[in-house]
């Protein structure tokens, strides 16, 4: 059905100025341009907002144009802040960039034409604009909404201006086996459009409650003002008629040229994306991307529809050109080259050399259903690959392709991730640590194409409506599979997959994996690795530890069960709940040891605080079992040196180590227990405090960038003694880059020579004269006193070692530069409710902090992450110790 301008008594009038007062607006920007219409002989107004003048007035030559075009039913309006803060860099001697922001016609303060203006119109209108200005290049369109369709169909139709594309939340192509949005929808129906958007403000004001957070009453107005009366609200209906909604419409064959015509931009782009958008949503994101593969991204979780009310756009906007378009292009940075100077064998390796053995693969301690531990040799783990793998191409699952996998760890889990590493699909793994709101964010941010889970993960996906194709892990009910909308089973994907063969392989820097963070420091971030990477995990854990081909490795962490047929290792997962790791028990740690003769021994810190705790359960065969291991390491968070000596003291023929890494680069140092002891008595190397974590693993480099009073890192990169500052490293194994979080991996990446790349952790620490790596804590919890800046850790252990103190944490109070030092505990035995610390306690910690601390505070628990339960989310802490301390409620943190 297609719609058409609804027609108003009053519906032309002359363009004008905006009214004075406005917020954020500069009426120097303002200006009117007379255009003649192409293809007739009348001409119309246009208002439009240009920094031209003021860059003239400062004396500078603009390197180049941003285009920005509105949708509906904002104006120029919504481009102040770009305006703004590009002349504000001119000012300040950076690169200026003219920035013009148009009104299109019949809307804002332009002109209105009383004529129906289709897009196709619009895309001419455009260019009739730009003709009069004589825009000559480099010219970077900018457009949102509807504006983003515009200002695409003048960016493809002007490739020889073009120098790069930007985009908010908009759209380019609606698929005709998928609805409009529900309120577009609702805005076209017939009795609703005219009404709804000429003779009220609805739809208007209903764009304007848009907004996270809520916009300012005095914002809403300058969005309010050009439209205040019907005759001026005829352009927002005319916006609404033009909308596609099916293959029948008048403007439908215009998009889908100009959809086809944006595959052959090569031009540089950037997407910021706000995805709580309830009109464009994440789907036109993923369109676009398919469109311009080679766009750069960024999600700004929280933000929505009026992005750029939501978060600084502009200040993005003005990075990227900076980045993007200013530079001239360079090659890929690099990560440090592995020393061995070969590519790692790929991590299907020991699947193909040892496909015909009987040999146990892994163990699955708690298969389900009550039944005892499932034993798979390599000879069924490879086929299962192989088939898997087959199956999954035979029902259209392709290289590149993202798969999401809500499997907990057991043989099913191990099977379908190497069969997706060895199709080529790009596997998604989002803990189930992180919570529904966490785990749906995770999966709707990495848009997979195809789902693969048990029950439970189904149940959620299909309940929260996350996408992709659904395929179940065992069989279901008919009634089942439809209600879950699951259209295969793995025995489906095995049959399938029997006779067939398997495509080629993925080579090295092809991606392999996005794999979320814990969301201890912020939403979830999915980090994304390729082949190569991934095998340089595998090639450092055999550097370092000797796991390899017949080592028996008990992984009470899921990522290290999961490299354990890459590293030819017998690899089993304890029986626990791998979401609470205070699950696991140290009768379920030596069953493991047993079942395979480990070796090799990794467990969470969380998890091994409570095999300590449940050691009185062990019997003689159990002792027997762990005294066979070799090795012992528990990582993921800091690890104490009683905790560590206590696992030691159960494993007593084995060497315990603690690995320092993340997610984003799995083994950057590593100390043992002996080293830790060593470092703690060389008083010279404690220097402001911390958590030694060791010296860098065998291909990793530690550099230290140093912070300011402001607690901001600045600092070149250093191995110098004693300076503390951010922590930041290199090595073969650290990530590729964040997924869809272009501003976020910017700022994690640090170049400094030609080439090179290394990853800022966020950490904060120093370097010790014997090359040793002390963390300090992390960067955005640096309190900054009037005195200097102070790190966390260090005052946490001192308090964290008095006799009544089981945890604590330093958190700042108060403006940045004059924060005060606030210690929050958690007291043994455990205090009943929230108060202060009674005096006694309190003059303890202030006697060991080694600061001056403005309050103790005591709580039942402190606040921390799910995946590792001992990441103390201080940024929550500071908040609620600001508000108690200022008067506010008791409760817990």
């Amino acid at each position: 059905m297609s719609y058409r301008l609804p027609r108003v008594a009053t519906a032309q009038a002359p363009a004008s100025i905006p009214p004075s007062g406005l917020p954020g607006l500069d009426p120097d920007w303002s200006r009117i341009v007379d255009v003649p219409e192409s293809g007739s002989s009348i001409s119309h107004a246009w208002h439009l907002l240009d920094n031209g003048e003021q860059l003239a007035a400062l004396g500078v030559d603009p390197v180049g144009t941003v285009l920005c075009v509105h949708g509906n039913p904002t104006w120029s309006y919504l481009w102040r802040d770009l305006v703004a803060q590009a002349t504000d860099a001119a000012a300040a001697g950076r690169p200026a960039w003219r920035i013009i922001a148009v009104d299109q016609l019949d809307m804002g303060y332009s002109e209105r034409t009383g004529a129906a203006r289709p897009l196709a119109r619009r895309v001419q209108d455009l260019d009739d604009l730009t003709g009069v200005l004589g825009l000559a290049g480099p010219v970077v369109t900018f457009g949102h909404d509807w504006g983003g369709v515009v200002s695409l169909g003048w960016a493809v139709d002007h490739p020889h201006l073009l120098a790069g594309v930007l985009l908010l939340n908009t759209a380019i192509h609606q698929s005709d086996t998928e609805a409009i949005p529900a309120p577009l929808r609702i805005a076209l129906a017939r009795g609703v459009l005219r009404t709804g958007t000429v003779h009220t403000p609805a739809f208007l004001e209903t764009t304007l409650a848009l907004g996270h957070p809520a916009l300012p009453a005095a914002v809403k107005n300058g969005y309010r003002a050009p439209y205040r009366t019907p005759a001026r609200r005829g352009g927002i209906g005319g916006f609404v008629a033009d909308i596609p909604a099916d293959a029948t419409h008048d403007s439908h064959p215009e998009l889908d040229r100009l959809a086809t015509a944006l595959r052959t931009l090569t031009v540089p782009a950037l997407m910021l994306w706000g995805p709580q958008d309830p009109i464009f949503s994440d789907r036109y994101l993923d369109d676009l991307l398919d469109r311009l593969p080679h766009a750069a991204v960024h999600r700004f979780e929280g933000a929505g529809h009026l992005i750029a009310e939501d978060v600084d756009y502009a200040g993005a906007a003005l990075t990227w050109l900076a980045a993007a378009v200013e530079q001239p292009a360079t090659a890929p940075l690099e990560q440090v080259a592995d020393p061995a100077g070969e590519a790692n064998p790929p991590l299907w390796r020991y699947l193909d050399e040892l496909q015909d053995s009987d040999e146990t693969a892994l163990i699955d301690m708690a298969p389900g259903a009550g039944a005892g531990a499932r034993v798979v040799t390599w000879r069924l783990l490879s086929r299962r690959v192989r088939e898997i793998a087959a199956g999954l191409h035979q029902i259209g699952v392709r290289k590149g392709d993202r798969v999401s996998l809500l499997v907990p760890p057991s043989a099913d889990l191990t099977a379908v991730l190497y069969a997706c590493i060895r199709l080529g699909a790009i596997v998604v793994v989002a803990d189930a640590g992180l919570g529904l709101t966490g785990l749906t964010r995770a999966v709707r941010g990495a848009r997979p194409d195809h789902v693969i889970g048990a029950l439970p993960g189904l149940m959620a996906a299909r309940a929260l409506g996350w996408p992709g194709q659904k395929i179940s892990t065992h069989r279901l009910p008919a009634a089942s599979r439809r209600a879950l909308g699951v259209s295969y089973a793995l025995a489906d994907l095995i049959s399938l997959g029997r006779d067939e063969e398997l495509p080629e392989p993925p080579v090295p820097g092809d991606v392999a994996a996005v794999l979320f963070t814990s969301g201890s420091t912020g939403p979830a971030k999915g980090v994304v690795y390729t082949h190569g990477q991934l095998a340089a995990v595998s090639a450092a854990l055999h550097t370092q530890y000797g796991v390899g081909r017949g080592t028996g490795l008990v992984a009470g962490f899921a990522p290290f069960a999961l490299l354990g047929p890459a590293l030819g290792a017998r690899s089993v997962t304890p029986d626990m709940d791998v979401t609470a790791p205070k699950t696991l028990t140290a009768t379920a740690v030596a069953a493991a040891v047993a079942a395979i003769d480990a070796t090799v021994v990794f467990l969470s810190p969380a998890a091994l605080a409570n095999v300590v705790a449940t050691q009185g359960e062990l019997g003689p065969a159990d002792h027997a079992a762990l005294a066979g291991v070799t090795c012992f390491l528990s990582a993921g968070a800091p690890v104490s040196e009683p905790l560590l000596a206590s696992a030691a003291a159960l494993m007593p023929n084995a060497s315990a180590h603690t690995p320092y890494g993340m997610t984003e680069g799995l083994l950057m140092t590593d100390i043992t227990l002996e080293g830790i002891r060593a470092a703690a008595q060389d008083d010279s190397a404690r220097g402001p405090g911390g958590v030694c974590v060791g010296t860098p693993a065998a291909t990793t480099r530690v550099r230290i960038s140093a912070i300011d009073e402001t607690g901001a890192a600045v600092g070149e990169l250093s191995a110098t003694a004693g300076v503390t500052g951010e922590i930041v490293v290199s090595a073969p194994h650290v990530k590729d880059h964040y997924d869809k979080l272009w501003l976020t991996d910017l700022a994690a990446t640090r170049e400094v020579t030609a080439g090179e790349r290394w990853h800022r952790t966020g950490d904060v620490g120093h370097l010790d004269a014997a090359g040793r790596l002390w963390v300090e804590g992390r960067l955005p919890h640096v309190i900054t006193t009037a005195a200097g800046v102070v790190t966390p850790v260090g005052p946490e252990i001192a308090a964290s070692a008095l006799a009544d103190v089981g945890r604590a944490a330093a958190v700042g109070v108060g403006p940045a530069g004059n924060q005060q030092i606030v210690v929050v505990v958690e007291t043994i035995p455990p205090a009943a409710k929230v108060g202060l610390a009674e005096p006694a306690l309190a003059e303890d910690v202030r006697m060991v902090a080694g600061h001056p601390v403005a309050a103790v505070l005591v709580v039942p628990h402190l606040p921390t992450d799910i995946r590792h339960n001992s990441k103390i989310d201080r940024t929550r802490l500071s908040r609620w110790a600001e508000g108690v301390l200022s008067g506010g409620r008791m409760g817990e943190p």
